[in-house]
Order: C-alpha cells, then sequence, then structure tokens
C-alpha cells in the first residue's frame, strides 16, 4: 500500500493558508491606543468648545432683536461699513508694533544678560550696579518710564523722539525682569563643567563664552519668546506719547474722531488677538525644537 507523500509534487506549490492570525497587542500598545484616543476626544471638546464661544460671540454683537413677552432684547450693534473702510488705516498699524517690540526685545535681551552675569558676578561694583538697576526698574511702572524718557529727559538736553523713548523704556523694563530668566540658565549649567573647562586650561571668560552662555541661552530663548508676546500687548503703552503711530494710536485716534470706539477697539484687539496667536505657534514650535536635547 503506497504511503501518502507530503511533499510537493514537482510543478505544483504550497498554497499559503487563507488568513493569518494577528499577534496581539501588548499591554503597553494599548494604553498608548487609549491615551492616543482620550487626546484626540480631549481635542476635539476643546475645538467645539471654542466654535460655541465664537458663536455665541458672534450672536453677541449682530444687533439682534428678540423679543420675549413683553420684553425686548437687543444685542450689540456694531457699524460695520465703519470697520469696512478704516480696517485698513488700523492694520497699518500692525507692523510699527511688530517693529517696537522686536527692538525692545534685543535691547531687553542684551540688558537681562548682562543683569544677569552682573548678579552671579563676585566683582561688588558690577553686582551692585545690577541689583539696582533692576530693583529700580521692578520698582516702577512702565507707563511712568515711558513718559520719563519722552518728556522728563528733554529737561536735561536729552531729547528722544517717541519711537525711541518707547523703545528704551520696553528694553530697559522688560531686560530687568528677564534678567532673572537668564540668571536661572546661567546658574543651570553644572559646576561640574566650569571645573572641567577650567582643568583644560580654559580661561573664566572663554568658559563662559564657549561653555556657560550658550547652554543658558538655550535654557533662556523659550521664556524670551513668551516675553515677546507679552511685549507685543505692552507696546500699546507707546501710543500714549501721541507720536507713535502704532496700532493702539491708529484704533484710539479714528475711533474718536468718528465717535466709534467700540468699533475701533473691537478691530484693533483683534489685530492683537491674531499676532498672539501667530506668535504662540512659533514659540511652541520653538520650545520643541529646543527640548529636542533633553529627550
Amino acid at each position: 500500500m503506497p504511503l501518502p507523500c507530503f511533499f510537493p509534487i514537482e510543478g505544483e506549490t504550497m498554497s499559503a493558508p487563507s488568513s493569518t492570525i494577528a499577534a496581539p497587542k501588548s499591554q503597553a500598545d494599548l494604553i498608548y491606543e487609549l491615551q492616543v484616543r482620550a487626546k484626540r476626544r480631549f481635542t476635539l471638546s476643546v475645538v467645539i468648545s471654542w466654535i460655541v464661544i465664537l458663536a455665541i460671540l458672534a450672536f453677541l454683537f449682530s444687533s439682534v432683536k428678540i423679543h420675549l413677552g413683553g420684553f425686548t432684547f437687543k444685542t450689540i450693534h456694531l457699524d460695520r461699513a465703519f470697520i469696512q473702510e478704516n480696517i485698513p488705516f488700523i492694520a497699518s498699524g500692525v507692523w510699527i508694533t511688530i517693529g517696537i517690540s522686536a527692538l525692545s526685545i534685543l535691547l531687553a535681551t542684551i540688558l537681562a544678560l548682562l543683569a544677569a552675569l552682573g548678579r552671579l558676578s563676585k566683582f561688588p561694583p558690577f553686582y551692585a550696579i545690577c541689583t539696582f538697576y533692576v530693583s529700580l526698574i521692578r520698582g516702577t511702572p512702565l507707563y511712568l518710564q515711558i513718559f520719563f524718557f519722552f518728556l522728563a529727559l528733554p529737561q536735561v538736553g536729552i531729547i528722544l523722539p517717541g519711537l525711541w523713548a518707547g523703545v528704551l523704556a520696553l528694553g530697559l523694563n522688560y531686560g530687568a525682569y528677564m534678567s532673572e530668566i537668564f540668571r536661572a540658565g546661567l546658574s543651570s549649567v553644572g559646576k561640574g563643567q566650569r571645573e572641567a573647562a577650567l582643568a583644560i586650561g580654559m580661561t573664566p571668560g572663554q568658559t563662559m563664552s564657549r561653555i556657560v552662555i550658550p547652554q543658558a541661552l538655550r535654557f533662556a530663548i523659550p521664556p524670551t519668546g513668551n516675553e515677546f508676546i507679552a511685549m507685543l500687548k505692552d507696546s500699546a503703552l507707546v501710543s500714549a506719547t501721541g507720536f507713535v503711530h502704532e496700532l493702539m494710536w491708529r484704533a484710539t485716534k479714528v475711533g474718536r474722531a468718528q465717535f466709534h470706539n467700540l468699533e475701533a477697539l473691537i478691530t484693533a484687539a483683534v489685530f492683537y488677538w491674531v499676532m498672539t496667536l501667530v506668535f504662540s505657534y512659533f514659540q511652541g514650535r520653538l520650545e520643541a525644537r529646543m527640548s529636542r536635547g533633553e529627550r
């Protein structure tokens, strides 16, 4: 009796199984999928909430009359013709606002780094100057500082245009507050790295410029982005001089002239909000990029 043959005959091929059994997912994979789904549900809920809030705001400013029984409710009326006519004039102040903020944050960054170095210095005069600067600036309001540089300095023969008075005041003010950020960044560099630099023959200046400051800047740059976003709004105080035609100045000018302050200020608020959203997005991307080395 011939034995059954379990080997393929020449010219024939083994047929693959009709279906394959998927490997069971590990517990870690299941937990990760649950986290992803939870994050997606949370994001969707936030988006829906934003849409609802924006819809409510749009309704509040829709000039609609609602009759309920014997009562009549009317939502806020906005003169859309005024907004459409004057939005180019107000929008032209956006670039001046960004320019003031960019110049001010550059000055503030330099001053903050110098003040942070001074507050960590062992040289008494340098330490005293930096601590005095931080104490004085943080102890007086920004509004006063702007008027001081614009109105008080001319009495001693120093005349600054409104733009540069504002930039100087903003730079000095934010430099004092940002010095704490840079001081923390400088202090975050381990003592062992400084000792290692000295051990290989680096001078204290080389150690600071090649080892400490680059690492401190990596720590301080993302918070500096937050300060720049805050400065975008505080730059509106420069309009108080009356000689800097930035966003806030243009909105108040056209609003007062045509008795439409509500429409003008809402238009300016929208521009500030959009600028904040845009720069917040880039600041978030910068934080993610700068934190790659820490993963």
